[in-house]
């Protein structure tokens, strides 16, 4: 009887949330990937089944090709860049006595209060090829000689460009929870590795970053997957997928030929391979970074 009642008052806790994420995750979810099937503008009821055919066509579609590039360059090395400084500034802030740490932590985490907007805001005015702050720079050293550069104009230079705005949006963030993590680590632990005489840099390699793997772990997946919705913010405000569409990444893509282009059942496609690839990609960086956890 009471086994019963504890079911019942289980199934009564778990059904408002199930009915939700029913309601608004697996629906539209599904709802995509059938639209997806069609040739559709989005704004009228006319619409036609064609199967397969929008991924036929997204496949050959060069500038997804190019969108599908500039988003892995970008979550792989902006990825990568982002973590290793975010450690190493959490481990010097921690463990070695700087002055003024407050005052650290605040300026590298100020970049996290603010907007998307607002930081590319900040990276187009710094990015200025008159007036901006990089070409003023350069422009000192060398007055009579200079060509100002165009960051976000150039083919070449504007993925570079998105790349370092991310970068700095996001250090101060993970920065932040390393501390928390690293904080946690007992003193005696370190004091006992040093009277074995092993150097900080044994220290981080050997103690801080074994213990600190289960946030870093969890970071990454959560980074990663943000890294693509914030570069679409970024891209969007910034260049709008130029100069001739080379900074598209993917969802700026599926957000241009879905409501730019008026192909909404190509564009769902789009956005059907985003999800298979987040979804894939999630898991292995899940299978990856698996470790035994180390407790002190």
């Amino acid at each position: 009887m009471r086994s019963k009642r504890k079911r019942r008052f289980i199934i009564a806790c778990l059904l408002p949330a199930f009915v939700l994420f029913t309601v608004f995750m697996v629906y539209p979810t599904i709802s995509i990937f059938m639209m997806s099937l069609y040739k559709w503008g989005g704004l009228s009821a006319n619409k036609s089944f064609v199967g397969l055919n929008n991924f036929k066509i997204l496949f050959k579609d060069a500038n997804f090709i190019k969108s599908f590039q500039n988003s892995i360059f970008l979550i792989v090395v902006v990825t990568l860049v982002t973590m290793t400084l975010a450690i190493f500034f959490a481990a010097v802030l921690t463990r070695e006595k700087v002055k003024g740490q407050n005052f650290f932590r605040i300026i590298f985490y100020i970049p996290n209060i603010l907007s998307v907007s607002v930081i590319a805001s900040i990276f187009s005015a710094i990015y200025e090829p008159q007036r901006g702050l990089l070409n003023g720079l350069f422009r000192l050293f060398r007055p009579d000689t200079w060509t100002n550069i165009q960051f976000t104009g150039n083919q070449k230079l504007v993925v570079y460009s998105i790349a370092f705005a991310l970068i700095w949006q996001a250090i101060g963030y993970y920065m932040v929870m390393y501390m928390s993590s690293m904080a946690q680590i007992p003193n005696h632990i370190y004091e006992a590795s040093g009277i074995d005489g092993a150097g900080r840099f044994r220290q981080f390699i050997d103690i801080t970053l074994p213990l600190s793997w289960d946030t870093v772990r969890t970071t990454l997946t959560f980074y990663v997957i943000s890294n693509i919705n914030i570069s679409f913010q970024l891209v969007n405000i910034m260049t709008q997928g130029g100069p001739d569409g080379a900074s598209h990444v993917f969802l700026s893509y599926m957000y241009n030929q879905a409501y730019n282009n008026s192909s909404y059942g190509y564009g769902l496609a789009l956005g059907v391979v985003v999800f298979i690839f987040s979804f894939g990609l999630s898991a292995l960086i899940n299978l990856v970074t698996k470790r035994d956890t180390i407790q002190y």
